[in-house]
C-alpha cells in the first residue's frame, strides 16, 4: 500500500512519542553551550477541556498531583481560543522534574481517553537579554519546534532557526516550518 499512498499524495501520520519529552534536559545543555539559552523552570500543557464530570475529575486529580509537594506551582488558565493551559513552575535547575511532570500530565490525559484534546506542551527558555524562547512539542505530530516571540505578534525567526539547528541532534524537530505555529501569550514564556 505504500506505493498507492505515495501516488495519492498521502503521507504517513506521525504518532506522538511522549518519551521524547525526556530528551529536553539534554537539549537544554546543548542550547546553553551553543547559544547561551537557558531554561526558565516554566512549562505548560495546552489542551481543549472537555465537558463532563470525567474530564473535570481528571483535571482535578492532575492539579492535586502536581501540587502535592507543597506551594502552589500549578496555574490553570484559558486562552482567547478556548484552550486550557496548565502551567507548572520549578527552579531553573529542575528541568528534569519539570519534564517529568509535563509528561505525567500528557500521559494522564492520554490514558484517560482525552488524547484528542491534547494540543501541545511548551518548555520555556531565555536567550541573552531575557528574550523568551519556547520549545513546543506538538502532541499529534510527535515533534518539537522553537518559538521566539519578540513583541506583539512578532517573532525572531533567525533565533528560531538557530535553536532548531542546535537541538536537531537531541530532539525530533518538526520539518514543516508551516507547522511552527505561534503561541502568542502562552503561559511559560
Amino acid at each position: 500500500m505504500k506505493w498507492l499512498d505515495a501516488a495519492l499524495g498521502r503521507s504517513k501520520e506521525t504518532k506522538p512519542n511522549l518519551d521524547s519529552l525526556f530528551a529536553l534536559p539534554d537539549a537544554a545543555v546543548t542550547l546553553q553551550a551553543a547559544l547561551s539559552v537557558r531554561p526558565t523552570g516554566r512549562g505548560a500543557v495546552c489542551f481543549r477541556a472537555a465537558e463532563g464530570a470525567a474530564f473535570s475529575e481528571v483535571q482535578g486529580d492532575l492539579q492535586q498531583l502536581l501540587d502535592a509537594d507543597g506551594g502552589p506551582k500549578v496555574e490553570v488558565s484559558t486562552d482567547a481560543y478556548g484552550f486550557t493551559w496548565l502551567l507548572v513552575r520549578h527552579d531553573q535547575e529542575e528541568l528534569p522534574a519539570l519534564v517529568t511532570e509535563l509528561h505525567a500530565v500528557n500521559s494522564t490525559l492520554q490514558d484517560n481517553g482525552f488524547a484528542p484534546a491534547l494540543l501541545c506542551s511548551l518548555v520555556g527558555f531565555e536567550a541573552q537579554g531575557d528574550r523568551p524562547v519556547g520549545l513546543v512539542y506538538l502532541y499529534k505530530r510527535g515533534t518539537f519546534y522553537p518559538f521566539a516571540p519578540t513583541g506583539p505578534e512578532q517573532r525572531d525567526t533567525a533565533l528560531e532557526l538557530q535553536v532548531r539547528a542546535a537541538v536537531g541532534a537531541d530532539l525530533p524537530v518538526e520539518p514543516d516550518l508551516a507547522r511552527w505555529f505561534p503561541v502568542w501569550g502562552a503561559p511559560g514564556l
